[in-house]
């Protein structure tokens, strides 16, 4: 039995992962706690020596992880996901079929806002690849999270752009933001989460990672939109 196993997860994958777990849980394999953070956040409560049985992460930092940490070298792989646009609910849908109106989007939108995150990083050196960069550092605003971003948007008054996982986009609907849709495909970014147990591992623990690659949870993952 896996009694109050400890995870600690990027937020992206928040509404799949808390599924699965729910559902690891009525199977009657125990329960899990999951703590929802940004990826720099998990990685800074690694580093200060917070533990936990189960790391959720982008696979970048999960190898980064594995080099600095004792973790296991065999992760579980749980899906992929994109990039996605949101604008104050009620605000009209800002163009973004092709690069072409994307980039026009951008350049007439009072303000831009995303996170400091995985899809923060990826929107810096997009901007840098489309010629918009200068012209977008002047009216962008950052936060260490998604929260803070759709607070921003959903209490907006102008013409401002946010950007955050298509997963935590979608489940926002009814919060105060509109889900314009994903990045153009030919500029979409996708982030792998994965899944590793921690030096703290038993049994619970390696039953929960088992789990999550049956294809009962990779059903689940998908239903939340994680490819």
């Amino acid at each position: 039995m896996a009694s109050n196993l400890k995870v600690f997860s990027a937020g992206a994958v928040q509404l799949g992962l808390s599924r699965v777990a729910e559902a690891f849980r009525l199977d009657g394999a125990g329960s899990v706690e999951i703590e929802f953070t940004t990826a720099p956040a998990i990685a800074k409560r690694i580093a200060d020596g917070h533990s936990s049985d189960v790391i959720v992460a982008p696979r970048e930092l999960i190898e980064t992880l594995t080099n600095t940490s004792p973790l296991s070298n065999r992760p579980v792989l749980l899906g992929r996901i994109g990039v996605g646009v949101m604008v104050r609910a009620g605000a009209p849908i800002p163009g973004i079929a092709d690069i072409a109106e994307f980039k026009q989007s951008l350049q007439i939108a009072e303000q831009i806002v995303y996170n400091q995150a995985s899809t923060g990083i990826y929107l810096d050196k997009l901007f840098q690849r489309l010629g918009v960069a200068t012209e977008m550092e002047v009216k962008t605003t950052r936060y260490p999270d998604f929260a803070a971003v759709r607070h921003h948007v959903a209490n907006g008054r102008g013409n401002e752009i946010g950007f955050g996982a298509t997963t935590v986009i979608a489940e926002s609907a009814g919060k105060g933001i509109t889900f314009a849709g994903p990045l153009p495909a030919e500029i979409q970014n996708y982030t792998s989460y994965a899944a590793v147990l921690t030096s703290n591992t038993g049994d619970g623990a390696s039953a929960f990672m088992d789990y999550l690659a049956t294809p009962s949870a990779k059903s689940i993952l998908r239903s939340a939109g994680i490819e």
